[in-house]
Protein backbone atom coordinates (compact mmCIF):
# COMPACT_ATOMS: atom_id res chain seq x y z
CA UNK A 1 0.00 0.00 0.00
CA UNK A 2 2.40 2.14 -1.08
CA UNK A 3 1.72 6.13 -0.91
CA UNK A 4 0.20 6.58 2.83
CA UNK A 5 -1.05 9.90 3.64
CA UNK A 6 -3.03 9.10 6.50
CA UNK A 7 -6.94 9.04 6.73
CA UNK A 8 -9.14 11.60 5.37
CA UNK A 9 -12.32 10.40 6.97
CA UNK A 10 -14.97 12.57 9.77
CA UNK A 11 -13.80 9.94 12.56
CA UNK A 12 -11.11 11.67 15.09
CA UNK A 13 -10.10 8.68 16.69
CA UNK A 14 -9.33 6.94 12.86
CA UNK A 15 -6.02 8.38 12.20
CA UNK A 16 -3.53 5.92 10.65
CA UNK A 17 -0.98 8.01 9.10
CA UNK A 18 0.96 5.01 7.42
CA UNK A 19 -1.62 2.40 5.26
CA UNK A 20 -0.33 -0.99 5.48
CA UNK A 21 0.03 -0.88 9.02
CA UNK A 22 -2.39 -1.93 12.15
CA UNK A 23 -0.78 0.40 14.46
CA UNK A 24 -2.90 3.91 15.56
CA UNK A 25 -0.43 6.21 14.22
CA UNK A 26 -0.65 10.34 13.83
CA UNK A 27 -2.41 11.34 10.62
CA UNK A 28 0.29 12.43 7.90
CA UNK A 29 -0.69 16.11 6.94
CA UNK A 30 1.83 17.01 4.44
CA UNK A 31 1.85 13.58 2.18
CA UNK A 32 5.56 13.26 2.55
CA UNK A 33 5.11 9.55 4.25
CA UNK A 34 4.97 6.45 2.18
CA UNK A 35 4.95 2.54 3.03
CA UNK A 36 7.34 0.31 0.33
CA UNK A 37 4.52 -2.38 0.89
CA UNK A 38 6.89 -5.23 -1.41
CA UNK A 39 10.24 -5.42 -3.12
CA UNK A 40 8.83 -3.83 -6.41
CA UNK A 41 7.75 -0.96 -4.28
CA UNK A 42 10.82 -0.09 -2.26
CA UNK A 43 12.98 -0.43 -5.79
CA UNK A 44 10.74 2.09 -7.65
CA UNK A 45 10.99 4.37 -3.87
CA UNK A 46 14.84 3.80 -4.00
CA UNK A 47 14.71 5.42 -7.89
CA UNK A 48 12.74 8.03 -7.20
CA UNK A 49 14.69 9.20 -3.76
CA UNK A 50 17.98 8.89 -6.13
CA UNK A 51 16.50 10.96 -9.21
CA UNK A 52 14.83 13.42 -6.99
CA UNK A 53 17.48 14.60 -5.08
CA UNK A 54 14.79 15.36 -2.05
CA UNK A 55 16.38 14.58 1.11
CA UNK A 56 14.51 11.72 2.83
CA UNK A 57 14.65 8.73 5.27
CA UNK A 58 13.76 5.38 5.37
CA UNK A 59 13.04 3.41 8.31
CA UNK A 60 12.97 -0.62 8.14
CA UNK A 61 11.50 -2.24 10.35
CA UNK A 62 9.18 -5.04 11.65
CA UNK A 63 5.89 -5.83 12.68
CA UNK A 64 7.62 -8.78 15.34
CA UNK A 65 9.60 -6.28 16.85
CA UNK A 66 9.10 -4.28 19.59
CA UNK A 67 11.02 -1.09 19.42
CA UNK A 68 9.95 -0.68 15.80
CA UNK A 69 6.44 -0.61 16.96
CA UNK A 70 7.61 2.00 19.75
CA UNK A 71 9.25 4.35 17.41
CA UNK A 72 6.71 4.01 14.09
CA UNK A 73 4.30 6.45 16.10
CA UNK A 74 7.03 9.23 16.75
CA UNK A 75 8.48 8.58 13.08
CA UNK A 76 4.91 9.23 11.22
CA UNK A 77 4.63 12.48 13.78
CA UNK A 78 8.04 13.75 12.87
CA UNK A 79 7.18 13.72 9.16
CA UNK A 80 4.84 16.41 9.77
CA UNK A 81 8.06 18.57 11.71
CA UNK A 82 9.84 17.90 8.67
CA UNK A 83 7.70 18.57 5.52
CA UNK A 84 10.52 19.02 3.15
CA UNK A 85 11.91 15.32 3.90
CA UNK A 86 10.26 12.27 2.40
CA UNK A 87 9.35 9.54 4.84
CA UNK A 88 9.50 5.57 4.26
CA UNK A 89 8.26 2.96 6.00
CA UNK A 90 9.95 -0.83 4.85
CA UNK A 91 8.49 -3.48 6.31
CA UNK A 92 11.71 -6.26 5.93
CA UNK A 93 9.27 -9.09 6.00
CA UNK A 94 7.60 -7.05 2.93
CA UNK A 95 10.24 -6.32 0.67
CA UNK A 96 12.67 -9.36 1.54
CA UNK A 97 14.99 -9.00 -1.22
CA UNK A 98 15.58 -5.54 -1.21
CA UNK A 99 16.26 -5.43 2.77
CA UNK A 100 18.54 -8.33 2.75
CA UNK A 101 20.91 -6.04 3.91
CA UNK A 102 19.02 -4.80 7.08
CA UNK A 103 20.94 -6.41 9.85
CA UNK A 104 19.43 -4.54 13.08
CA UNK A 105 15.90 -3.49 13.18
CA UNK A 106 14.63 -0.57 13.26
CA UNK A 107 17.54 0.85 11.18
CA UNK A 108 17.05 3.99 9.33
CA UNK A 109 19.19 5.01 6.76
CA UNK A 110 19.53 9.22 5.46
CA UNK A 111 19.76 10.09 2.13
CA UNK A 112 20.72 13.50 0.47
CA UNK A 113 21.36 14.65 -3.26
CA UNK A 114 20.25 11.07 -4.18
CA UNK A 115 22.77 9.44 -2.26
CA UNK A 116 22.69 7.81 1.60
CA UNK A 117 24.91 9.82 3.74
CA UNK A 118 23.71 8.48 7.54
CA UNK A 119 22.43 5.37 9.29
CA UNK A 120 21.13 5.16 12.70
CA UNK A 121 20.17 2.08 14.39
CA UNK A 122 17.54 1.44 17.34
CA UNK A 123 14.94 3.92 18.28
CA UNK A 124 15.07 7.00 20.25
CA UNK A 125 12.82 10.16 19.30
CA UNK A 126 15.26 12.49 20.55
CA UNK A 127 18.08 11.20 18.30
CA UNK A 128 15.36 10.58 15.62
CA UNK A 129 15.09 14.29 15.56
CA UNK A 130 18.34 15.80 15.73
CA UNK A 131 19.50 12.96 12.13
CA UNK A 132 16.39 14.99 10.55
CA UNK A 133 17.18 18.19 11.64
CA UNK A 134 20.58 17.50 10.75
CA UNK A 135 19.65 15.90 7.05
CA UNK A 136 16.57 18.15 6.40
Amino acid sequence: MEGGTGSTGDDANTNNGLDGTTFNLPANRHGNLKTASSDQSLSDILLQIKSSKTPAVINYGATWCRVCSQILPAFCKLSNSFPKLSFVYADIDECPETTQHIRYTPTFHFYRDGERVDEMFGAGEERLHDRLWLHS
